[in-house]
């Protein structure tokens, strides 16, 4: 019974901080549903058969409201603050290190370069068997972090197990603060072509973003490619100030609009800008989101940058948080935001669902067309479609297969073992020698996959047994496969140019870190390549002025 006491007085707590009743909602129907949960609540904490754990029943019940809601609004307890905090600042106490489980084993993918994972000699690879003398054998991935992670400063013990060795090697790290850069990579490609990886919107983001780009200018750059696949989002105003940095002082650079008038607010450059007239190319994908396609979709409204690559995830709603009572915190979504434009980019509509509870996104028949400063038509509802498209060939069954099931990483490990350096991570490629020894070190391992073929070939077979024709054509079949398996024994030859690509750069980390991944891919990054060609063409100006080729 103290439990129901005490979640009566939580809930009380609860409302409070909302201060609900100065929300324009029908006052009886929130009193009476609540009313409603409190009793429902204290029946199951009193009847249910099992004993019942309160704090999970009420997260459950919370977490299913907002799930109702869209997927950015979420109840972040106590035990994930620091977790939230690592999104938004990229910081957190820890070991610096990727880490996941791999075949029930704890594993070290890579440790970031500079930390005390790199600095105490972990490579990736390493297995760990004990964190401070505990075995962590079978730990749930989402476990991992949290043995890991601790106050800067403070010591962890680790007992690792190294492929190729025999005992386990014990080590001693001292936690840091660990920043995970907003920027990992930028440099001079060629010609006065710079390039910048931006990785995150944390809220360091922005002062990176200028102190590489002054970086790029002493280096002679003359023009930018700023490169935001896979850059998931973060925070608003770092977006804002990075598009100030290329339009001018005042010009607004986003609105967003809530149920609420204090969300209705206006974006615009507060400061002076450092270059109006550097070409911008700005590369994004389908993981490129929030932050990021307000810095795509307002370069694009303003004719200020030519947008390459896929059409951007689509995600125009912005969250703001609001504490919580026992150092817990809502993050809420509270506006749509619009760009310069005036469309709106949210692609899913969550305030209508189907009778299913699925999310649509909103239909064709409602998207409306807009125009870009020099009159260039865009649409909203879509996410940010790109002014020059970048279509990438799907990868072949053996090449994924060889990803999924760790072959390409495991080997990596190996080669690291027997190779104490390799040239240059832009250099570096394994040669006719090295692919064949990683073939017939593959056909040693338990390695087999099903290809789309074969899936046809077995879907082909039960159909005739159900059509009771298969004793008739059962030689054809079994020539078939014989076909089909000497078709699958040279994927490893067919598909060599992208199983190297794999290997190359998953070997080059070993060495070089996530540094050196981006470097290694840099000379033949299909969309790089294509911005190379848009920028020593007549391509750039046309498109941004709506010239016709």
């Amino acid at each position: 019974m103290k439990s129901i006491k005490k979640y009566t007085v939580i809930v009380g707590l609860f409302l409070a901080g909302f201060g609900w009743v100065g929300f324009n909602t029908d006052l009886f129907e929130i009193t009476k549903n609540l009313e409603v949960f409190n009793s429902l609540y204290r029946e199951l904490n009193i009847y249910y058969v099992d004993d019942t754990d309160p704090g999970e029943l009420v997260t459950t019940g919370i977490d299913a409201m907002l799930k109702s809601l869209d997927p950015y609004t979420v109840y972040i307890p106590e035990s994930r603050i620091e977790e939230f905090r690592f999104m938004t600042t990229g910081k957190y106490g820890g070991i610096g290190a990727m880490v996941r489980v791999i075949d029930k084993h704890v594993v070290i993918t890579e440790p970031y370069d500079g930390f005390p994972a790199y600095k105490s000699g972990l490579m990736a690879g390493d297995i760990v068997l004990e964190v401070d003398g505990k075995s962590i054998s079978g730990i749930d991935q989402g476990k991992i972090t949290t043995v890991l992670k601790g106050q800067a400063g403070t010591e962890v013990d680790l007992k690792i197990k190294r492929p190729g060795t025999d005992a386990p090697i014990d080590f001693t790290l001292v936690r840091e603060d660990i920043k995970v850069p907003d920027i990992p990579y930028y440099s001079i490609l060629e010609d006065g072509t710079g390039y910048i990886k931006l990785s995150s919107f944390t809220k360091t983001a922005f002062n990176s973003f200028s102190s590489s780009y002054k970086d790029l200018k002493t280096q002679g750059m003359d023009r930018l490619i700023i490169d935001l696949r896979g850059n998931g989002g973060g925070l608003l105003h770092e977006a804002v100030n990075i598009v100030n940095l290329f339009v001018p002082k005042g010009q607004i650079i986003v609105e967003t609009k809530g149920k609420l008038a204090d969300w209705d607010k206006v974006y615009r450059g507060l400061n002076e800008p450092i270059d109006l007239k550097i070409p911008l190319i700005v590369l994004v994908d389908t993981g490129s989101a929030s932050a990021s396609e307000i810095v795509a979709g307002s370069l694009q409204d303003l004719d200020r940058a030519v947008i390459v690559g896929e059409t951007t995830f689509g995600k125009g709603l912005v969250q703001q948080t609001r504490d919580l009572y026992y150092n817990s915190i809502l993050k809420v979504t509270v506006a749509k935001y619009y760009i310069p434009s005036g469309r709106c980019i949210q692609k899913l509509d969550y305030s209508h669902r189907t009778n299913d509870g699925d999310v649509e996104e909103v239909p064709d028949s409602l998207l409306k067309g807009f125009q870009t400063m020099n009159g260039r038509k865009v649409i909203d509802g879509r996410g940010i479609l790109p002014d020059v498209a970048v279509e990438l060939p799907d990868f072949s069954k053996v090449a994924f297969e060889l990803y999924k099931e760790n072959m390409i990483f495991d080997y990596a490990t190996l080669y690291r073992i027997k190779h104490d350096s390799i040239i240059a991570a832009n250099e570096f490629k394994l040669s006719e020698d090295e692919y064949r020894e990683f073939g017939l070190w593959l056909s040693k391992q338990e390695f087999n996959y099903e290809t789309n073929t074969e899936v046809v070939y077995n879907e082909l077979i039960e159909s005739t047994k159900e059509d009771r024709c298969y004793e008739e054509i059962k030689t054809d079949l079994r020539n078939l496969k014989v076909l089909i398996d000497e078709g699958k024994m040279l994927d490893l030859e067919k598909f060599s140019g992208e199983i190297e690509d794999l290997l190359n750069n998953e070997i080059v980390s070993r060495y070089y870190y996530q540094k050196g991944r981006i470097e290694n891919v840099l000379s033949s990054d299909p969309y790089l390549l294509e911005a190379k060609s848009i920028f020593s063409s007549e391509r750039y100006n046309n498109i941004l002025s709506n010239t016709p080729n």
